[in-house]
């Protein structure tokens, strides 16, 4: 029974390799020139930094595949980050709420954000571009407004421990996203709805007509991407010691970046959590580099530009190519 199990996941294993085998190259080839390129690259403080620092991406990562799975987006999800983590300041800070509640309202602000978008996108058919753009503005314009377009120093120190502390040596944010990437990949491998995101993004049609309630899933994958999307704006919050409105602007297209990278389609219907980790780590590595060799940041947004345009790019050629076959 043991040998069985060891063989499948062997198995599966090889099959994920195979399958994501450029990209996985890829960001071992990246790894290589930059430890050559930096001493400092492969030391155990910058890979603790480098998973401190993607931890954000990933979890907004988790949240704009789904979105992109079931043919949309979600541009609205930096803005969000600076909506939930302003809440949550203003409310411990001025308000004298307790910890816990403060979280729960800055988590109910971005879910709130996603049902207005899901519901306009179900309802009334808008276009998730133009729904999260929207939902982008009013959650950004919220922020400026609750903090006067000032950041919101919070003081409470087992608040602040909740984004730098560490448990065994590992930074309590890569925790965090350890978990809900596991629990992500279970959503999307072992319930309904996460067999009927793949259904709706593969064939919204075809879905709708083999009974799937295609309203509930578009209005479910945007109140999810909104929740993670906030969860990751309180831990960062927790990080910087403060909430700031302007924080995390043009977040949301690291995030697509490290989707399409990792193989989920722009036009919906296929993509993997494990995957798209991988495009979050080419996207860390990247920066984190660039960093290490003082690249300088106007120069960091053209590279990430140049590998956002040869993303798409390649989805768009991999995506024509299943066509003609």
């Amino acid at each position: 029974m043991a040998g069985e199990l060891l063989k499948s996941r062997s198995s599966a294993f090889t099959t994920f390799l195979k399958k994501n085998i450029a990209i996985v190259s890829g960001l071992v080839v990246l790894c290589v020139v930059l430890s050559f390129a930096s001493p400092y690259f492969l030391t155990k403080h910058n890979i603790m930094t480098l998973l401190r620092q993607i931890s954000t991406n990933a979890i907004l990562t988790l949240g704009m595949m789904m979105c992109i799975m079931i043919g949309g987006i979600d541009l609205s999800l930096g803005s969000v980050v600076a909506l939930s983590g302003t809440v949550t300041a203003v409310l411990i800070t001025r308000a004298g709420f307790g910890i816990p509640l403060a979280i729960l309202m800055g988590l109910l602000s971005g879910v709130v954000c996603g049902l207005f978008s899901g519901l306009f996108v179900a309802y009334i058919k808008v276009p998730a571009f133009v729904a999260t753009l929207a939902v982008m503005n009013v959650a950004r314009g919220a922020a400026y407004i609750a903090t006067n377009a000032n950041p919101v120093r919070i003081t409470v120190e087992a608040f602040n421990n909740l984004g730098i502390g560490f448990v065994a040596g590992i930074p309590l944010p890569v925790i965090y996203t350890a978990v809900l990437v596991i629990l992500v990949s279970l959503f999307l491998n072992k319930t309904r709805m996460g067999r009927y995101i793949y259904a709706v993004g593969g064939n919204l049609e075809a879905a709708r007509y083999s009974g799937i309630n295609v309203k509930a899933v578009q209005i479910t994958v945007h109140v999810l991407s909104g929740f993670l999307a906030a969860f990751a704006g309180i831990v960062l919050a927790a990080r910087m010691y403060s909430g700031q409105p302007a924080v995390a602007s043009g977040w949301e297209l690291d995030a697509v970046a490290a989707s399409v990278l990792g193989g989920v389609s722009l036009l919906g219907g296929t993509g993997s959590v494990a995957s798209a980790m991988i495009g979050v780590l080419i996207i860390g590595v990247l920066q984190n580099g660039l960093n290490l060799l003082n690249v300088h940041s106007f120069w960091q947004l053209v590279v990430k530009g140049i590998v956002i345009l040869i993303a798409v790019t390649f989805d768009m050629l991999r995506s024509r190519k299943a066509e003609e076959n």
